[in-house]
C-alpha cells in the first residue's frame, strides 16, 4: 500500500512537472507563416543560460530572448549541444540577421555570432530552419506572449 501510494505521488510529480514545462512553452512566434512555440529568456540570468544542455528541441519549437534595449549582439553556443539558427530582431519585430545552423561549441574560448545591426529580440531555433523557410533580413516576426 505504502510503496503504490509513493508510486501515485510519483506519478502526480511528473504530471506537474510535464505541466510545468508546457506552461514555458504558451507564448508563441510566426515567421514566415511558420508558429513557433518558445521559452521566454527575460532577464539576465535566462540570457546566460539559453538553450544550453539541451541534447535536443522539437522542430515547431525555440527560446525568444528579449532586452530591454536595443543594442549591437552577440551569442556564443557555449554548453549548446545542439545546432541553432540565431535570428536577430530590431525592435519593430523586422529581422536584422540571420545566423544560420550554429554548430556546438567545441573550442574554448567558444566563438561568438554578431547581429550585423542593433537589435532587441534574439529567437534560436534548430539549426537550419531558417534556410527552409528562407528568412531574411526585413522579414516580419508575430510575437504573442
Amino acid at each position: 500500500m505504502f510503496h503504490r501510494a509513493l508510486r501515485t505521488l510519483a506519478a502526480l510529480g511528473l504530471i506537474a512537472c510535464s505541466a510545468a514545462a508546457n506552461a514555458q512553452a504558451i507564448s508563441y512566434v510566426v515567421l514566415k507563416g511558420k508558429t513557433f512555440y518558445v521559452e521566454l529568456a527575460e532577464n539576465d540570468e535566462q540570457h546566460m543560460r539559453g538553450l544550453m544542455f539541451r541534447e535536443q528541441m522539437a522542430p515547431d519549437r525555440g527560446m525568444f530572448f528579449i532586452f530591454r534595449d536595443e543594442f549591437m549582439q552577440a551569442f556564443w553556443m557555449k554548453n549548446t549541444l545542439i545546432p541553432l539558427d540565431m535570428l536577430y530582431f530590431d525592435k519593430s519585430f523586422h529581422v536584422v540577421s540571420v545566423q544560420s545552423n550554429v554548430p556546438p561549441c567545441k573550442a574554448d574560448p567558444c566563438p561568438s555570432y554578431p547581429s550585423s545591426g542593433p537589435a532587441k529580440y534574439v529567437l534560436e531555433l534548430n539549426g537550419g530552419t531558417a534556410d527552409k523557410l528562407g528568412v531574411k533580413p526585413g522579414d516580419a516576426l508575430e510575437f504573442h506572449r
